[in-house]
C-alpha cells in the first residue's frame, strides 16, 4: 500500500512508482523497447540506482474499501486535517481513481500548498486522466515548493517528451534535474546525462506538438 513518506529535505525518485507504461522509443526513435512512466512520490531510494516497477492499480479490496471509507469520513468531520486530505489521495491514487484522487490532493494544497509531493502525485493524476498540461502545472508547483524536488523535474521531463512531442522541452527539464543531481538515473539504469546526449544527437530536436 502506497503511503505518503515523512517529507525530507534531500528527496529523489521514488522507489515505489506508478507506472503509465509509454514506449519512449516510439517518441524520439532510440532506446527501442526502453519502458517509461511518471513517478509517485513515495519511499525515497537511493540516488543514482535505477527504480523499481510496480503494476497499475487493483480493483480495491474490502480492506481498501473499509479505509477509503473511514479517510473520506473523516475529512467530511474534519475537513482542515490535510494528512487525512493527502492519505485519501493516495487511496484512490492506489485504486485508479484519478478524478478523485486529484480531488483530494487539492483539499489538502488548500490547506498546505507548498507540499512538493502533493503537487507531484497530483501531476500523476492529471496524466492519467489525460490532462498532461495540467500535469506539467502541477510538476511546475512541485517545484516551486522545493526547487531540489528530483521527481517532480523527471516526471515534467517525460511528460513533456512523450504527451507534448517537445524534446527540447525534456532536455531542459532534465539538464535542470542533473543541476540539481549529477548522477540521477532513469529506471531503466541509463543516466539522466547520457539520455540526453543521445536525445542531442536525434536528427532534429522538435517542439511542442500543436
Amino acid at each position: 500500500m502506497a503511503k505518503q513518506s515523512k517529507e525530507t529535505a534531500n528527496q529523489y525518485v521514488r522507489k515505489e512508482t506508478f507506472w503509465l507504461v509509454t514506449l519512449l522509443a516510439l517518441a524520439v526513435g532510440f532506446f527501442a523497447g526502453v519502458m517509461f512512466a511518471i513517478f509517485k512520490s513515495d519511499n525515497v531510494a537511493v540516488p543514482g540506482q535505477p527504480q523499481a516497477q510496480v503494476s497499475q492499480p487493483q480493483a480495491p479490496d474490502p480492506g481498501r474499501l473499509e479505509m477509503i471509507a473511514a479517510l473520506e469520513k473523516e475529512t467530511r468531520d474534519n475537513p482542515a486535517n490535510a494528512r487525512a486530505w493527502i492519505e485519501l489521495g493516495n487511496s484512490y491514487f492506489d485504486t485508479g481513481q484519478a478524478e478523485k484522487s486529484i480531488q483530494a490532493y487539492r483539499q489538502a494544497l488548500e490547506i498546505n500548498p507548498n507540499n512538493a509531493n502533493v503537487w507531484t502525485d497530483m501531476g500523476v493524476m492529471y496524466r492519467r486522466s489525460g490532462n498532461p498540461q495540467e500535469a506539467l502545472k502541477s510538476f511546475d508547483k512541485a517545484i516551486e515548493a522545493d526547487p531540489k524536488h528530483e521527481v517532480s523535474r523527471m516526471n515534467k521531463g517525460i511528460v513533456l517528451l512523450h504527451d507534448m512531442n517537445d524534446i527540447a522541452g525534456a532536455i531542459k527539464a532534465w539538464e535542470e534535474l542533473l543541476a540539481v543531481n549529477p548522477v540521477a538515473m532513469a529506471p531503466t539504469g541509463q543516466s539522466i546525462d547520457q539520455m540526453i546526449q543521445q536525445m542531442k544527437k536525434q536528427p532534429s530536436q522538435q517542439g511542442p506538438a500543436n
